[in-house]
């Protein structure tokens, strides 16, 4: 189980990602797919049920004992938070509300508040460049860095990475591609810092701890988290991306279809289903995973997969 890795690099190709070019050919056989495009009006009330729910809870864990605390955080909150956070990537891609401007605000002022960590803004700086470049060398900041590929070499390495990705996940932009702080990254920062304050002048502190581990256990080593491996760590040669349709979809806005999701962005989670049923050809051999418990669990204790199981691209290879 801890034995070292069989590769020390990357995965490195010269072609340009496949998203772009797959969707060209779906559009020119199957153009009603356009049809899907544009916001889910159900999603702003799902994310406000969500935001409630966590709310009362982190009341109601104020007097909880740790124990009990941990395991709720994990089970419920865990669960909550990260689904609140692939909420806020559907509402990067603009697809809470018609207006951008409108999906912004509500990924500051509401979706992000159960996360206690200010988080919607910077994602969106960073999310759009994994679609635009992804793989690309210093630009898609979904790839671990090279230090991480220098040190998690094996499986107890490998399950503190698994247990710590949402701290990875946000130092590593830092430390690849730091950009400036601007105005809505500042009025995040504020927002969430003035909501955690209030949590806990009314709730206690055990209300703002409650929520900041639903936020660390439900993003680190937790079921549906599985799907951050599974995504676009290469498991079978030549395929950089992998779809789940498993019944964790049900608790994660259908980020399962990623294929689905790169090929059309603009499609919300909840109509990638119809994407797969239209154009089941173009999806139906296409390597899949089958469970994102598993992923987790072959990603620690596989030595052959690893940090380094990424493909990436030089700069110039970056795709239109």
């Amino acid at each position: 189980m801890g034995n070292q890795r069989e590769t020390s690099d990357f995965h490195w190709v010269l072609s340009e990602e496949p998203h772009a070019s797959r969707r060209k050919l779906i559009l020119a056989k199957y153009p009603q797919i356009k049809d899907l495009y544009g916001y889910d009006s159900r999603t702003k009330y799902l994310v406000l049920s969500v935001v409630l729910l966590q709310i009362f809870l982190s009341y109601y864990m104020s007097n909880a004992s740790w124990p009990v605390l941990i395991a709720v955080a994990w089970i419920i909150g865990g669960t909550c938070n990260h689904w609140l956070e692939l909420a806020i990537h559907e509402i990067t891609h603009n697809l809470a509300f018609r207006k951008p401007f409108h999906n912004r605000l509500f990924a500051v002022f509401v979706a992000n508040v159960p996360l206690a960590v200010p988080s919607a803004i910077t994602f969106q700086k960073y999310h759009m460049e994994h679609h635009m470049y992804q793989g690309v060398d210093g630009i898609d900041m979904d790839i671990p860095t090279d230090l991480e590929l220098k040190f998690i070499t094996n499986a107890p390495l490998k399950l503190i990475w698994v247990i710590l990705q949402p701290l990875f996940y946000s130092i590593r932009p830092l430390v690849v591609k730091p950009k400036p702080l601007n105005k809505w990254e500042l009025i995040n920062i504020i927002h969430i810092v003035t909501t955690d304050t209030i949590l806990f002048y009314f709730f206690g502190y055990k209300a703002v701890v409650y929520l900041v581990a639903s936020t660390l256990l439900g993003l680190g080593l937790h079921p549906v988290a599985g799907h951050f491996i599974a995504e676009h760590y290469m498991f079978v040669k030549g395929y950089e991306t992998y779809s789940y349709y498993g019944p964790l979809n049900l608790l994660s806005l259908n980020v399962g279809y990623h294929n689905e999701h790169h090929d059309f962005p603009k499609v919300p989670g909840s109509r990638l289903p119809m994407i797969k049923e239209i154009a089941s050809e173009y999806y139906d051999n296409l390597p899949v995973c089958e469970s994102w418990v598993m992923v987790i669990w072959n990603y620690i204790t596989d030595p052959s997969i690893g940090p380094f199981s990424r493909v990436k691209r030089q700069k110039q290879a970056k795709t239109e």
